[in-house]
């Protein structure tokens, strides 16, 4: 018999591996793409990715339940809903848009598909991580990380209850 393996608290305390948790699914962030597009009905999603209902009825009340979404009904007889996102739903977007470009940078060889563009003057959109104290673009090379006020230490994660 095998053991049981103890939690890898350092996922735990990892925000990257909590977001996965909720939006780590291809389903999922292939309706999140549609409901940004503005697709936000349960038939109209359906018939755009050709996802099985089961499927997209499953994703969907996730999305709802982690207040990403709100189900909103948009019809009486028979009731029918809309799915429009939270502030939580839309914090995601700088998310989608870094997956975009990079999937237009590495597996479109004929160039983006979709150009994402500012609604008031047409121009192209760019994603880049900015420092609010020097005011200036900084590249993926130099970025690093530290311990932030939500940062466990090894030995307080050995101490959290299971």
């Amino acid at each position: 018999m095998v053991p049981a393996q103890a939690p890898d608290h350092r996922l735990e305390a990892c925000s990257i591996q909590r977001t996965l948790d909720v939006i780590g699914d291809r389903w999922i962030l292939l309706i999140l793409r549609d409901i940004f597009r503005g697709v936000r009905r349960f038939s109209l999603i359906q018939s755009d990715l050709g996802i099985a209902r089961n499927l997209l009825s499953d994703r969907l009340n996730g999305l709802v339940d982690a207040g990403i979404v709100d189900k909103v009904a948009y019809q009486d007889r028979p009731v029918r809903y809309e799915y429009c996102l939270t502030s939580k739903g839309r914090d995601l977007s700088p998310s989608l848009v870094a997956l975009m470009r990079w999937g237009d940078d590495w597996y479109s060889e004929s160039g983006a598909p979709t150009e994402l563009i500012h609604d008031d003057c047409g121009t192209r959109l760019e994603l880049q991580a900015w420092c609010t104290t020097c005011n200036t673009p900084v590249a993926p090379t130099h970025i690093r990380s530290r311990p932030g006020p939500g940062h466990l230490t090894h030995s307080e994660s050995l101490d959290a209850p299971a």
